[in-house]
């Protein structure tokens, strides 16, 4: 199966709408996303062309989308491009909409906080811990560099084959 999957970096343009159907949830929602280049004459940088697209998101997407997002909010959405023509008042229109996989906020323009919303017969809270409570199944992993070594940006590590076993380290001729 051929699709077009893009992803796409803007702002919601408006209020997301929350449905339910037969099939599960269902929202909808406009993204602006407007391409900036940088104009020399002017040295700044400068609005271009705006695409706009109709973002669907469905089932537990559709909830979480809901329920976290808001007009103006930076978002990076993810998804199958469909692009429609159809006839309204004699007149042909075009609509570009993304069938959405994955919706997030840009953290390169701001912070959020992630929770998981509760999930089948776990109490309402329990999807809500703190972020800096660490629990037996994933310790906290040692973010420490290790002294000697050699690599300035983070600990040694054997050499690796592409497929992932071990080769010698080369020995060092003086």
């Amino acid at each position: 199966m051929n699709e077009t999957v893009i992803c796409v970096v803007g702002n919601v343009a408006t209020q997301p709408v929350y449905r339910e159907l037969a099939s599960g949830p269902s929202t909808r929602f406009r993204l602006a996303v407007t391409a900036r280049y940088w104009d020399r004459e002017k040295s700044a940088w400068t609005d271009g062309h705006t695409n706009f697209f109709t973002v669907w998101a469905n089932r537990q997407l559709a909830t979480n989308a809901m329920a976290c997002l808001s007009v103006g909010e930076p978002v990076i959405v993810q998804g199958r491009l469909k692009v429609r023509t159809d006839v309204r008042e004699g007149q042909n229109r075009t609509s570009a909409d993304i069938d959405a996989v994955a919706i997030g906020h840009d953290l390169a323009r701001g912070t959020t906080a992630f929770r998981r919303p509760p999930g089948r017969g776990e109490p309402a809270g329990a999807g809500t811990a703190p972020a800096t409570q660490t629990t037996a199944q994933q310790p906290e992993p040692n973010w420490e560099t290790p002294t000697g070594s050699s690599d300035p940006g983070g600990p040694e590590r054997p050499a690796e084959t592409r497929h992932g076993h071990q080769t010698p380290e080369p020995a060092l001729v003086t």
